[in-house]
């Protein structure tokens, strides 16, 4: 399906692509609201697309609510490391594989505060923690809150991912000062459980309720290359969008496959299809961050920037995710210097800055000029 739009229409090249007219009330403009509900078909349509002109529509999004040279960088630190109950097909750190991932105990306070502080001198402005359990234990809730207030104090936005949480965790959390809870959904209800058996699709649902209850901002998204179909890609994208309200940061991850892992020998995912999730994600969830996040360390300098153009605007510095290797920081900034991108805590504009920043950036499209070509008119 494809857009039948004029392009005298005010809102032409931004309107939506599985809509033939742009008056239908599901069609949603991201200067007038955002969509909550999507279907799998018109997500599938996206997808369809030709690759420019969803790169096109994605970045023209993009820039109604964020500065496009602009990155938002976080720093992601395992607080405990492996023997987790839960049985994700992709993790090392589950205890139902050999990975030969060593086991380790939470980290003390200390500790992570001394890695927070080189994170903050190395230019992040959000600090992320990860455990590996199920749901946090009790005993263990006290230290977790330490850690959250004291890099709080470091002027650093907080974020951590724990397992699931029940309504009272998140409510503690937030009394601590948690900025941003992450909880993926990995990917589409349907193909859920041929990933995971430990919790369900539902169970991730809650704790995102939970999480959105307490006040708290929500960072959740998906992996791609996991053997699942476009179609499934496009579930994971529809179950994420319509939330009552947008996950602020979405993650879109690229799997690496672990030694000893079920997933060791599935398929690498192709960089166009991977890219081409990151640009539908734009369009679905334009006022998120979308972050390019796990599998960077084997991506291309060329990949990478056509995820930036796609609408990623999120990325995790240091060598290291959790477990997982991550591309150095001195690569990233070089990268960064390429493109002209610079890391800075502040990409969202005010809709007055995005709208001068767009008509300084993109003159032509509000007027006719045969030099301007609307990727998303058919003729």
């Amino acid at each position: 399906m494809t857009a039948t739009v004029s392009s005298s229409h005010p809102d032409a090249t931004y309107s939506d692509a599985t809509h033939p007219d742009a008056t239908h009330p599901d069609a949603t403009h991201p200067r007038t609201g955002l969509r909550h509900d999507w279907t799998v078909e018109e997500v599938e349509a996206l997808f369809q697309l030709p690759f420019n002109d969803l790169i096109f529509q994605a970045q023209l999004a993009h820039r109604e609510h964020f500065n496009p040279n602009q990155v938002q960088v976080s720093t992601l630190l395992s607080i405990k490391t492996g023997a987790c109950p839960e049985d994700c097909k992709y993790c090392p750190q589950s205890g139902h594989y050999n990975t030969g991932l060593s086991k380790e105990k939470l980290m003390e306070v200390r500790k992570v505060l001394e890695e927070a502080r080189a994170a903050k001198a190395s230019g992040a402005t959000r600090f992320c923690m990860g455990a590996a359990w199920k749901n946090p234990p009790e005993k263990d809730l006290p230290y977790i809150m330490e850690m959250v207030k004291g890099v709080k104090e470091m002027g650093l936005e907080t974020c951590m991912t724990l397992g699931m949480l029940n309504a009272d965790q998140a409510s503690r959390l937030a009394d601590a000062g948690l900025d941003y809870y992450n909880h993926n959904l990995d990917t589409s209800p349907e193909f859920y459980g041929n990933i995971i058996t430990t919790r369900t699709f539902s169970d991730r649902l809650d704790t995102l309720q939970h999480v959105r209850d307490a006040g708290m901002n929500i960072c959740s998204g998906g992996i791609v290359g996991l053997g699942e179909t476009e179609r499934d890609r496009a579930g994971m994208l529809v179950a994420l969008a319509n939330l009552p309200k947008h996950p602020e940061s979405v993650p879109v991850n690229m799997l690496v496959r672990v030694a000893g892992t079920p997933l060791e020998d599935v398929d690498a995912v192709d960089g166009i299809e991977f890219v081409r999730t990151i640009a539908v994600a734009k369009i679905m969830m334009p006022a998120s961050c979308v972050r390019l996040s796990a599998g960077r360390e084997n991506m291309s300098d060329e990949l990478q920037a056509l995820a930036f153009l796609a609408g990623a605007n999120s990325i995790f510095l240091g060598d290291k995710l959790l477990t997982t290797p991550n591309p150095k920081e001195s690569r990233d900034r070089q990268l960064f210097d390429k493109l002209g991108i610079n890391m800075d805590d502040s990409s969202a504009l005010s809709s007055e800055e995005a709208a001068e920043e767009f008509a300084r950036t993109c003159p032509l499209r509000e007027q006719e000029n045969d030099h301007y070509y609307d990727a998303m008119k058919v003729s």
